[in-house]
């Protein structure tokens, strides 16, 4: 039987963890100013030191459909780096860097797109600086895999520490002028498109 489900993003803020439920005192999901259906789910979490888009549904089949279904899906972040940057070590970026993955080894990350920003985009949550006269960089980062703590190890792979990563988009769902801690809901047609997937299958699977 199909059931109708509900779709949601968020502008997840700094230090707080992906989850409603948490065994340490800290900042989570059930601690927003919004009341999320019961059966409510993330796709695709956010650590706790990382901030921006966090997708949400009440549709299991999703999950499946957007990281583990073999057809890659585009990520973007901002992602700020002590020090500054140059060209050589972007384009070794945009090639693939060794990192560690836990459990994995070393790992050859696959061919992304990589951009050295001059200013950041004109929209309210990027606004914020931390501390301005410190050197650094900032960077719009597009992966189509997602290993644990990727960017940030890919980062330390050329010399840079991360020191602010901001998710912007999953494929077309753009975060934009969504404030942190705010939530938008999706109509499920527009929230399928949007990110690229085959809405059939998602309807089933989710309905099982």
């Amino acid at each position: 039987m199909l059931q109708n489900h509900r779709y949601f993003i968020l502008n997840k803020p700094f230090k707080m963890v992906s989850q409603f439920k948490c065994v340490e005192d800290v900042p989570k999901l059930s601690d927003l100013d919004f009341e999320f259906p019961e059966g409510t789910h993330v796709i695709g979490r956010l650590d706790a030191l990382s901030e921006g888009l966090l997708l949400l549904t009440t549709n299991k089949g999703v999950m499946e459909l957007l990281f583990r279904s073999g057809v890659p899906h585009k990520r973007t972040y901002l992602v700020r780096v002590n020090g500054l940057m140059n060209e050589e070590n972007v384009q070794q970026l945009r090639d693939g860097v060794t990192i560690r993955v836990r459990g994995q080894g070393e790992y050859r990350t696959v061919p992304c797109e990589v951009e050295l920003l001059d200013t950041l985009p004109d929209v309210f949550p990027y606004q914020l600086e931390q501390n301005p006269y410190i050197a650094h960089s900032w960077l719009r980062v597009s992966l189509y895999e997602g290993k644990r703590h990727q960017i940030r190890s890919m980062m330390r792979a050329v010399g840079h520490d991360c020191r602010r990563l901001i998710r912007v988009s999953v494929e077309d769902i753009l975060l934009g002028d969504l404030a942190p801690e705010c939530v938008r809901e999706l109509d499920e047609n527009e929230f399928f498109r949007l990110l690229k997937i085959d809405d059939r299958n998602a309807r089933f699977e989710g309905s099982q």
